[in-house]
């Protein structure tokens, strides 16, 4: 039997979406959760998405936390129902351009505290080995790196409105 004309513009418009939050450093599941969520038409609880997707309850529920916690869906009451119910934000592109800046903010962190560490070693070995061969060049390369870690998470906190 076909799938009605809706149904199959439906399962198009989920499966591209998909590949669009994806770009936004998110699983295969995570992005087609996301996007399952929001063409829903009402919030869903997690035996609902892990029928709907054909996943457990456990990937549902480590895949919402991963979305709840990136500020994509939230977590909704509504009265008589016992099970958490959840729902995309529709707000899409703050969404998540606010959930890439935060990435990409930890990222930049991160990075250039692996560079002071690998800054702070230098130092160290500079101060106990007579000659420094090629140490110059790489230790201004390093300097420049930390530098452009820096701009780069001070240039999102910003777009953040940190």
């Amino acid at each position: 039997m076909n799938k009605p004309q809706s149904e199959h513009i439906t399962n198009k418009i989920l499966v591209e979406f998909t590949k669009t939050i994806e770009m936004f450093g998110f699983t295969p599941l995570e992005s087609r959760l996301f996007a399952y969520l929001y063409l829903a038409d009402k919030p869903m609880t997690l035996d609902d998405m892990a029928e709907a997707l054909g996943k457990s309850k456990t990937a549902m529920s480590t895949s919402i936390r991963t979305l709840a916690d990136q500020n994509l869906v939230t977590r909704v009451w509504k009265k008589g129902v016992r099970k958490s119910l959840y729902k995309a934000h529709t707000q899409l592109f703050k969404a998540l351009m606010v959930s890439y800046m935060n990435k990409w903010v930890e990222a930049a962190h991160q990075q250039r505290s692996s560079f002071l560490e690998i800054e702070q070693q230098i130092k160290e070995m500079k101060a106990s080995e007579a000659e420094w061969i090629q140490g110059r060049q790489v230790e201004e390369r390093l300097l420049e790196i930390i530098e452009f870690h820096q701009e780069m998470e001070d240039l999102f906190r910003d777009m953040k409105g940190d």
